[in-house]
């Protein structure tokens, strides 16, 4: 295991945030759910589903949660920097936003991971979550870029 630092993001963090993301090749929609003034709203009423990985100061890692409510967690954004992948980064994270979640009154965590992300796959399964394959996830959106 990696030595990182486990804490909450802030705004302040933004830049830091999309350049992982990048470095990760996750794909994010920054005139849209992904832009600044959209993810300043999000920590502000959630501060708590916002996490992020540190190892000597930098950002390593940024695992997004959410809650509707309704017993269900979700794992909305996993990143890890390619560097620090398999290395517990990735499980550090699961776990801290699982524990955010849990104190919201979640008992039950989500993600929804894409079929060719095999990476993400496996570390979900380690981290004991059930694959369903009879779940599909359908989307109508207003515009492509949020």
């Amino acid at each position: 295991m990696c030595p990182v630092e486990i804490r909450n993001l802030t705004v302040a963090d933004y830049d830091a945030v999309i350049r992982l993301w990048e470095r990760a090749g996750l794909p994010f929609k920054p005139k849209g759910r992904d832009s600044e003034h959209q993810i300043k709203q999000q920590m502000t009423a959630f501060p708590d589903f916002f996490i992020g990985s540190f190892h000597n100061g930098d950002l390593v890692g940024v695992v997004v949660g959410s809650y509707d409510g309704r017993m269900k967690g979700w794992i909305n954004r996993l990143a890890v920097d390619p560097r620090y992948r398999r290395k517990g980064v990735g499980r550090a994270l699961i776990t801290a936003v699982e524990e955010a979640l849990e104190k919201h009154g979640a008992t039950i965590f989500c993600a929804l991971i894409e079929t060719l992300n095999e990476e993400s796959l496996s570390l979900f399964r380690k981290s004991r979550y059930v694959v369903h394959q009879d779940v599909l996830y359908v989307t109508k959106r207003k515009r492509e870029d949020v």
